[in-house]
């Protein structure tokens, strides 16, 4: 079916957004964070690495449910910007606060060369020898290498980003959903529009074309027929003929 006639809402394609990308990225990098930094045995490793899973995956669910529902889209798209924002993120700065290690302003020039870096797959002009942030595609590897000061403060700046990107993403999924309406409106109109493309017959009485109608009183309630456009002028009708075998 094409799009047009295809009941389906768009749906799939997160690989592409950059939310998602960001996302997995902060996964990836906050498995080797806590790994390195906290001990398997805490809580804490376990709540911090199901948080940043949770950023992922309900992306990726929510993308294939829109299919048939915006509105779990939508659900699922804040699962995972509220388990970024309002969890793995207090988790990183909670562990710099707990561990007397400085929490970096959002201005200070630390966390905007991070956050520029972080734009990028791969950062240009960055100088070699030294272990710098070669972009979003080298965040786990940094991460790997980098002291815990700078390591927790590089995934907060992720993080943030992740949270910021699915923030806007929200906005644009409720934009569409009022404008467009979810899945049981598209599925009417798709009904609507197959029965306007029916072969219609001509009225009996008067020539002008009929269209199909639902009786809603008299012995034949609830059954379709062919009713004239002209009505109320013209009440024409006939029986819809079901297809033979």
């Amino acid at each position: 079916m094409s799009e047009n006639n295809d009941p389906l809402l768009p749906h799939g394609g997160y690989e592409r957004l950059r939310a998602y990308q960001v996302a997995e990225a902060v996964y990836d990098a906050t498995v080797v964070f806590c790994n390195r930094f906290i001990p398997r045995s805490s809580r804490t490793h376990d709540q911090m690495v199901q948080a940043a899973r949770s950023g992922v995956r309900n992306i990726s669910e929510g993308s294939g449910a829109a299919a048939t529902s915006r509105k779990t889209e939508i659900k699922l798209t804040n699962v995972a910007r509220a388990s970024l924002n309002d969890e793995l993120a207090k988790d990183y700065k909670s562990y710099l606060i707990q561990n007397g290690l400085r929490v970096w302003h959002k201005d200070s020039k630390q966390a905007l060369a991070m956050r520029e870096r972080l734009k990028h797959d791969v950062a240009p002009d960055l100088p070699s020898g030294e272990n710098r942030l070669t972009g979003l595609a080298g965040l786990a590897d940094f991460i790997s290498k980098a002291d815990a000061e700078v390591a927790a403060n590089a995934l907060l700046c992720a993080v943030n980003q992740a949270a910021y990107l699915l923030k806007r993403l929200l906005e644009s999924q409720s934009r569409e959903f009022k404008e467009k309406g979810g899945f049981t409106e598209r599925l009417y109109a798709t009904r609507v529009k197959a029965r306007a493309g029916e072969n219609t017959p001509p009225c009996p009485d008067c020539g002008k074309p009929m269209s199909r109608r639902t009786a809603k009183k008299g012995p034949n309630t609830g059954k379709d027929f062919w009713g004239c456009t002209g009505y109320p002028d013209c009440k024409g009708t006939l029986e819809i003929t079901p297809p033979s075998d």
